[in-house]
Order: C-alpha cells, then sequence, then structure tokens
C-alpha cells in the first residue's frame, strides 16, 4: 500500500476528504484494485514539547503572529513519518504549499501523479500562522507549490486542492480512463460546452448536432465549442 503523509494541526480538514466522493471511494479500495493508496494524516500537536501542546512561538526580531516551531515539525518527520514507519529521508518528497512555490496547474497535477507513483512517498506540510522557521525549510523541504497570489489561513485547503486535482490523474482513480483527456485545461483549452435531459429547457434547445449520433460531427462540434468558450472566458490560455 503506497502512502501520503500529511502533517496538519487540524486532522479534522482531512475527514470529508476520505469519507466522501470519488477520492475516499478510490481510497478505500472500491473503485480499483489499481488504486493502492492511503492517506495517513498525523498531527503536528503529538510531537509538541510541552504541555500546552504548542507547535509556534514568537519570531526572533519581532513582528506580528507566530512561527511555526522547526524542532516539533523536525519530530513530526523523523518520529511520525520516518521511524514509525520505517523510512529513510531520502525516500520521501517533503512538499510545502506556500506562496514561494510555482503556480499550481494541470500539468503540475500530473506531475504530482507521477511523483505519487513513483518510489517516493510524498509529504505534506501543512503550515499555519505567520509560517514556518526557515531552518525547517531549508533542511526538510523539497518542493514549495502555490495556488496563487492570494493568502489562504493555513496550507490544508491547498493541500487538498492538489491532492484533489493530482489523484484524479493516477491510474484507478477514475472509472473511465479517458475520462480527464476532455476537460479543461487539456490541450490548453476549457472545455466544450455540455447538455442532457431534458432537449428543451426554458426555449433552449439541445444543439442538433448531439442528438443525430454523427460520431465525427459530434467531435466537430465538440471542438469547436471548447474553442469558442476559451475565446470567451479564457483567452490568455491561447
Amino acid at each position: 500500500m503506497k502512502k501520503i503523509f500529511i502533517l496538519t494541526i487540524f486532522p479534522e480538514y482531512f475527514k470529508a476528504f476520505q469519507e466522501v466522493g470519488i477520492i475516499s471511494k478510490a481510497l478505500s479500495g472500491e473503485r480499483s484494485l489499481d488504486f493502492n493508496i492511503n492517506l495517513e494524516v498525523i498531527n503536528i500537536r503529538d510531537f509538541a514539547k510541552n504541555n500546552y501542546k504548542s507547535v509556534d512561538d514568537y519570531p526572533y526580531g519581532g513582528g506580528a503572529g507566530m512561527v511555526m516551531k522547526a524542532d516539533v515539525l523536525a519530530d513530526a518527520i523523523n518520529e511520525g513519518v520516518l521511524k514509525n514507519h520505517s523510512y529513510k529521508k531520502e525516500d520521501l518528497h517533503i512538499i510545502y504549499p506556500g506562496p514561494r512555490g510555482k503556480t499550481f496547474s494541470n500539468n503540475k497535477a500530473k506531475d504530482i501523479a507521477k511523483k505519487i507513483s513513483s518510489e517516493k512517498t510524498l509529504v505534506f506540510i501543512c503550515g499555519r500562522y505567520e509560517g514556518i522557521d526557515e531552518r525547517f525549510l531549508n533542511r526538510y523541504v523539497d518542493e514549495y507549490i502555490s495556488l496563487g497570489d492570494f493568502i489562504l489561513t493555513g496550507g490544508e485547503l491547498a493541500t487538498l486542492s492538489i491532492l484533489d486535482a493530482s489523484l484524479r490523474f493516477v491510474d484507478g482513480l477514475l472509472g473511465n480512463r479517458l475520462s480527464n483527456l476532455d476537460e479543461s485545461f487539456q490541450n490548453d483549452q476549457i472545455e466544450y460546452a455540455q447538455y442532457t435531459r431534458p432537449s428543451l429547457f426554458e426555449g433552449i434547445e439541445v444543439p442538433s448536432v448531439l442528438m443525430n449520433g454523427n460520431h465525427k460531427l459530434i467531435q466537430e462540434y465538440k471542438k469547436e465549442s471548447s474553442l469558442e468558450i476559451t475565446k470567451k472566458y479564457r483567452p490568455d490560455l491561447l
């Protein structure tokens, strides 16, 4: 069983992710035997040094807010991941979602999926407060990923987004292996317009080409629709 580790002070963030929807079924083995991945959520507070379970402290040099402690995070890695699961440090690929990383994209999601399927074991560090002691980042983190030029209250939502987008590209998650080939951002375009029953909705009919059974014309329509929507809403992709 391949593991993905998540270090956080709020394990409850990942409860629904593991219990609801397609990914939860894949993680539980309901969808495919090919999908053999388990999420291991580790509470950073379990490695705190005092009775208050403190994982943060005041920053040297002053400033607003608190900073997550290097020693606590290091113990979460060394004891919670390496020692408890018999890994070596070189077996891990540690990711820290934060603003210094390159912006996450569909191609990056594919790259993460490849890493998930490789020999390396992924570890996500969910930061909080004003950030993490730079010494821990320099010594332990292998990669930074940013969702964009905005600030979240913590790394949990970023980690969930990265995993949700990336796991879809791992064999065995989607029932139809072709499901992600026609989606938005494939071929640098937005997905074509889609319709379902009823065929008439508030006076608007489904395009007749989609109901005539001519697969060649349908494929041409989808390409034209994708290009039209991309030009209208995301011309920057072209």
